[in-house]
């Protein structure tokens, strides 16, 4: 892979390149764009950690997205001032990678469906329970039936920028295709043959990272790009070098601000919290930078975030070949100085957090809500009943499938509506269907 071409300004859906301009680069209308889109608000509304969390602290997917951005933007101008002096790219700008994986980041999370990851399984669980009642009856392919029975948020995030929103345009948000290669850390599609696989298990294979209807598009992505091709046979690809650092970025904040929300949500104590940020941040002289415990926390926070940023980057520029060269498909953090204590946050926010009863109470209750909308309004679009009929009229337009489509994309628009929806907006609905309450 070559850094000109993975850096061209080219947008899906468009003939040509943009032309470079002093106000505003293309990179920069890439995050714009995102900002202003209505998926990308709604996140508001989605969990992070804590569903429908009362504490105002705590993060929702919103800000999780915005944070995740802020250090990705930091990861990518380190990385973009090196690259530069490396590769003498006189047409790019260190801030253009920073707004490559800024903007990138910033859509990771907009694909998930509501209730986190408890809704992705949701969903996938609702679909496999359905299917099995109507499996006769479908026309699916073996392609199509994997899409459905392994649902994944970031095949749905790539979907939405490049399809849903902006209809009906080629490209859809027409985002350049150095940010939607960037935002797609699982470069292949969802059913490849162990004998195509042959044992590979890297990081960029674990999951998939467009559906079908959007594989297409994801080849003119890479092939804009001059992304490495794993497989002639199958759509698989080696990640954009610029994934790592979306991955990274993510991974910085999900360990650590879990961690912090953790103690602010009293469920990890102030002691263990302190240590284990302190063995990232090493700043023995904590106390006499902040006053209170949740200041210290904040402040040990902000230094752990650095650090790690920092390593990062140095792990990035001794890796560049085999990044370059499709060969290095791991995690950047797990190559850290700090590997083992972050392990050791993500096992203690496990069993302290994600496993706390209230946290699991809600998890429990996603899987009825968005198990109970997929059934409803599957069976409405594709099967015709007095119940059915009524249900299928509160679909919005947009979501509410023509008879001449196929079982799969009628049912790709239902998973559309649901994914769609914030936590609130999907419980109100799951109640209205049940009878528990009325408009």
């Amino acid at each position: 892979m070559q850094w000109d071409k993975l850096l061209t300004r080219q947008r899906l859906g468009k003939d040509k390149p943009e032309k470079p301009e002093d106000a505003r680069t293309s990179f920069q209308r890439d995050y714009d764009r995102l900002v202003f889109s209505s998926p990308f608000r709604r996140l508001k509304d989605k969990t992070q950690v804590f569903s429908l969390a009362k504490n105002d602290y705590i993060r929702t997917r919103l800000i999780h997205s915005l944070e995740v951005s802020c250090v990705g933007r930091s990861l990518g101008t380190i990385v973009g001032y090196e690259i530069k002096k490396r590769h003498n790219l006189d047409e790019f700008t260190a801030s253009d990678f920073g707004d490559i994986v800024a903007a990138a980041c910033l859509a990771h999370d907009i694909g998930n469906p509501p209730f986190g990851h408890a809704g992705e399984d949701a969903i996938r669980t609702g679909f496999k329970s359905w299917y099995e009642t109507v499996k006769e009856q479908l026309t699916l392919t073996d392609q199509e039936k994997e899409d459905l029975n392994l649902f994944e948020g970031n095949a749905q995030g790539f979907r939405i920028l490049t399809r849903l929103e902006m209809q009906p345009r080629i490209g859809g948000m027409q985002l350049t295709c150095p940010t939607l290669a960037t935002f797609t850390k699982y470069p292949r599609e969802s059913l490849i043959s162990t004998d195509i696989l042959n044992g590979y298990s890297k990081k960029s294979a674990k999951k998939y990272g467009f559906l079908q209807a959007e594989k297409e598009l994801f080849a003119t992505v890479a092939d804009t790009v001059g992304l490495i091709r794993r497989s002639p046979d199958v759509a698989w690809w080696s990640r954009h070098p610029l994934a790592f650092l979306v991955e990274a970025a993510d991974d910085i904040c999900y360990h650590i601000v879990d961690l912090e929300d953790g103690y602010r949500m009293g469920y990890i104590s102030f002691k263990k919290a302190k240590k284990l940020l302190n063995e990232i941040a090493k700043r023995p002289d904590v106390e006499q930078n902040a006053n209170t415990k949740e200041e210290q926390i904040k402040f040990l926070r902000a230094i752990a975030i650095n650090n790690l940023v920092q390593e990062v980057a140095k792990i990035f520029f001794e890796r560049e070949q085999e990044l370059l060269a499709g060969i290095f498909d791991e995690d950047l953090i797990s190559l850290t100085s700090c590997a083992k204590t972050l392990n050791c946050i993500q096992s203690k926010t496990r069993n302290k957090v994600f496993n706390h009863s209230e946290v699991v109470g809600i998890q429990v209750a996603g899987y009825e809500v968005l198990g109970h909308l997929f059934m409803e309004f599957v069976n409405s679009t594709l099967y015709s009943s007095k119940k059915g009929k009524l249900v299928k009229l509160m679909l919005p337009k947009e979501f509410c499938p023509a008879e001449s489509e196929s079982s799969y994309s009628k049912i790709l628009k239902i998973i559309d509506y649901i994914s769609g929806m914030t936590d609130s907006y999907a419980t109100t609905l799951f109640q209205e269907l049940k009878g528990i309450s009325l408009r």
